[in-house]
């Protein structure tokens, strides 16, 4: 009589409760301190948090905000940008990217990338300007930085904001610096699955400025300065007291975090070595959070059901380029304007990489991925 071998466990995409099992007793600590206060919004915790995270990126200003997306416009409403602007931003980003632009009345204008890092380039930058044109979002795919000082110079020599997108790049290395500190104004989601996330909606906003950070402080709570003296129409885009407590938890354990990150991924390219996959790279001078671990394979949708079907989960970040959504169809942009975004949104592939995975299981993957291309 046969015995069946025993089905392993699925290895999903992404999995938040090893993470809260491992930090629990530390997340409910903080939440008994912070709840009986009766203080919700704004005040002590909000501030403890925005200066620990100004001094984690090397900024001397942060705010915490709603969201991530919300971060990007009230960067761009504190600049005055507004209808009758262009902001250029990547065509490979996520929608939120540009949809910010479009919150304020401007309208994003859509760059190509550098089809090794997947990052938004001077280059491509120049190759988009006009006379309408203000400012600049960078995005820090997948975890890598931008090769920001060209793309700060481009944008001194033709006054435009230089703004970082880091939702993917919490804690990541620019030539020693950290995301957050490289343009004028630096942009985070805290969105649960990020690098660094909360346990639901946040973000910040970092800068260098104080004309800005205060300009943003004011726009953020319902143009106030002083309570109950609405300046300027603003916002309700505060980052929630409780949010804040969590995240003043977790960034105590980023940094380790991040080293099991790029452990695993050092571990994802030796393993796949030898196949038709193409692995991260690394540019000189950057260090690399692998906020998520994109592959570029060939027969890229067949392995995905493939590795599907073996109860391994995989992402693909992100499958339609933004100047081809429908939301942005009135642009006209056309298929073969972005010929190295259009190539890498064919054959992307995001592998499972968070810091709870445990070795056997990246091996899994890796060995799956290897059993496909051998089959």
């Amino acid at each position: 009589m046969s015995t069946l071998a025993p089905t392993p466990p699925p290895i999903p995409a992404e999995d938040l409760t090893r993470q809260y099992r491992e930090i629990a007793a530390e997340i409910r600590a903080a939440l008994d301190e912070v709840l009986p206060t009766g203080r919700y919004v704004l005040g002590p915790v909000v501030e403890t948090f925005e200066q620990e995270w100004a001094a984690y990126c090397g900024s001397r200003f942060c705010l915490g905000i709603g969201s991530g997306t919300e971060a990007l416009h009230l960067a761009l409403r504190a600049a005055g940008i507004g209808p009758g602007d262009e902001v250029i931003v990547p065509s490979n980003t996520y929608a939120a990217t540009a949809f910010a632009v479009s919150y304020t009345g401007a309208v994003p204008v859509f760059a190509d990338v550098d089809p090794a890092t997947y990052n938004v380039t001077a280059e491509a930058v120049a190759g988009a300007l006009t006379p309408r044109t203000r400012a600049v979002i960078a995005v820090h795919m997948y975890g890598q930085p931008v090769e920001m000082d060209p793309l700060v110079e481009l944008g001194q020599r033709h006054g435009l904001l230089v703004i970082e997108d880091a939702a993917h790049g919490h804690g990541a290395r620019y030539r020693g610096r950290r995301t957050g500190s490289l343009g004028e104004i630096g942009c985070f989601s805290f969105y649960p699955t990020k690098v660094l996330g909360c346990c639901g909606d946040g973000g910040a906003i970092t800068t260098g400025r104080e004309d800005r950070f205060e300009e943003i402080r004011r726009l953020r709570y319902m143009g106030q300065r002083v309570k109950h003296r609405h300046e300027v129409v603003g916002y309700q885009q505060r980052l929630d007291v409780l949010q804040a407590a969590i995240l003043h938890v977790k960034l105590r354990h980023l940094d380790t975090w991040i080293a099991r990150r790029q452990s695993w991924a050092a571990l994802y390219s030796e393993l796949l070595a030898g196949l038709p996959v193409v692995p991260p790279v690394v540019a000189p001078g950057n260090t690399h959070v692998y906020y998520m671990y994109t592959v570029r394979a060939e027969r890229r949708d067949t392995l995905m059901e493939y590795l599907a079907g073996r109860g391994i989960g995989t992402q693909i970040i992100y499958p339609t380029l933004v100047p081809f959504q429908p939301a942005y169809r009135s642009l006209g942009y056309r298929a073969g304007q972005f010929p190295s975004a259009e190539a890498a949104c064919r054959e992307i592939l995001c592998l499972p990489i968070f810091p709870e995975l445990a070795e056997e299981e990246v091996r899994a993957v890796a060995d799956a991925v290897r059993a496909f291309y051998a089959g």
